[in-house]
């Protein structure tokens, strides 16, 4: 990572990733978070959801990702913060794919702001995403 080099509107890292309904089980054992709406179609759209849908959490945790394989040290990260703006459905056969791309908002002080888009089905699912790094 040449961080001397970073400039503003810069993509630092791009990645999709899947969701299985599988990956939604692992995650609720992990969590603790049971919510059945994560797990039954039937439960999800008796409460108007468009069907079972990932945990927040975990797409906020997928979404950081690329940024730490990119900056090399989760403890490089200082500051992560989203706005949950859209739900990710999971199909049970297809699952779901989001894509990220992290983009050099800021450079100041050997400290970056990471800007993600965060997409599911060509709409934005986190927003006003970013992570402040330290570059040194």
């Amino acid at each position: 990572m040449p961080t001397e080099t970073l400039t503003v509107g810069e993509i630092v890292a791009e990645t999709t990733f899947s969701i299985t309904r599988d990956s939604l089980v692992r995650y609720a054992g992990a969590s603790g978070d049971f919510n059945a709406i994560h797990y039954r179609d039937d439960v999800a759209t008796s409460v108007g959801l468009p069907g079972v849908l990932a945990h927040g959490m975990l797409t906020m945790g997928f979404a950081i990702q690329p940024v730490v394989d990119w900056i090399g040290d989760s403890g490089k990260v200082l500051d992560y913060q989203v706005r949950f703006t859209r739900p990710v459905a999971v199909d049970a056969l297809a699952g779901a794919s989001v894509t990220v791309v992290a983009k050099v908002g800021a450079v100041e002080e050997n400290v970056a702001r990471i800007d993600l888009t965060v997409t599911f089905d060509n709409q934005t699912v986190l927003g006003k995403a970013q992570a402040r790094v330290s570059l040194v």
